[in-house]
């Protein structure tokens, strides 16, 4: 006997049906083009079409350079060195609050939220993001405070503890640099924490329990379970970070303004200066469009690093 199906044939699907897409998810992408192109690619053409230009702003005539401005930057030691200085920024916050942003919340998630609960894991979560949401002037003024050097909290507290003459924090520039140092790392730390936290609500508990079970102490399945499942978000840390860092601006205007001898120069600062303090303009420009092709490199560096670890996963 012979069964006769009657349900409608399917159509096999084409790799063009597959990529076709109705109008409406174009028309989705509209508005998002539209702001992208207002604040992103017509500022950057405006700043790469100034970098060619002589120009002290406003009504003063501009005179065409061409790419002199590009050649005053490669022989600008202080343009090289505040790039310099974005490695130790870097460093500040990209590298080790992620870190030790990681160990926390492995801390925080597996031991002192089975320990206390997870409301005692919550409100820690919550302190360490405070300085997150803290405006940037009123942290800068706070560690401004911190780090005076005659009356500041950490050199009386020095002097409180026996130790008198402590250093002057952001006025030498052997250390002014490695201060602020201090303080972005403070302010960084709450953001890989609460994404670390989020990430590891999905790793499977059943992992850590049979890890356990086989005699794997908290170290080992943090190195074996942890660290594997929440890989993505540890590139999405470090990428985001990473591109912070090297448009840092506000904490060195706040603290330092670039001093001491332009120890605490960083790019978008010597932007700045040379836009706002000096009049050059068309310097200003070809240096803030250098630094935007440098971050544009590293991060299609860093999301290409991702793809191929991903890839021999």
């Amino acid at each position: 006997m012979t069964l006769i199906s009657t349900a409608p044939a399917t159509a096999p699907v084409t790799e063009a049906g597959r990529r076709r897409r109705p109008v409406t998810y174009w028309a989705y992408l509209v508005p998002i083009g539209i702001g992208f192109g207002a604040i992103v690619l017509v500022p950057f053409a405006m700043n790469l079409y100034y970098s060619f230009f002589d120009w002290k702003g406003g009504a003063a005539p501009r005179t065409w350079v061409g790419l002199d401005n590009y050649r005053e930057l490669l022989r600008d030691d202080v343009f090289w060195s505040s790039f310099g200085n974005t490695l130790y920024l870097i460093v500040a916050i990209a590298v080790v609050p992620t870190l030790i942003g990681l160990l926390l919340a492995a801390l925080l998630f597996d031991y002192l939220g089975r320990l206390f609960g997870p409301r005692v894991a919550s409100v820690l979560r919550a302190s360490y993001y405070l300085p997150q949401i803290l405006p940037i002037a009123v942290a800068g003024v706070v560690w401004a405070w911190i780090l005076e050097t005659r009356d500041g909290a950490l050199n009386s507290t020095l002097r409180a503890l026996g130790i008198a003459g402590g250093p002057d924090w952001l006025g030498d520039p052997d250390i002014a640099l490695r201060s602020v140092m201090i303080m972005l790392i403070w302010l960084q730390i709450g953001y890989p924490v609460v994404i670390f936290m989020s990430a590891l609500q999905r790793v499977e508990p059943e992992l850590h329990e049979a890890a356990e079970l086989d005699g794997a102490g908290w170290w080992r399945r943090f190195r074996a379970i942890t660290v594997p499942h929440i890989r993505t978000d540890i590139y999405v840390v470090v990428l985001t970070a990473t591109i912070g860092a090297m448009k840092l601006f506000a904490p060195i205007l706040i603290l330092t303004k670039g001093g001491p001898e332009s120890s605490t120069y960083v790019p978008s600062y010597f932007s700045y200066r040379n836009f706002f303090e000096l009049s050059r303009v068309g310097y200003g420009a070809a240096s803030a469009t250098t630094l935007a092709i440098v971050i544009g490199l590293v991060a299609a560096g860093l999301i290409f690093w991702q793809a191929r670890s991903m890839e021999e996963r």
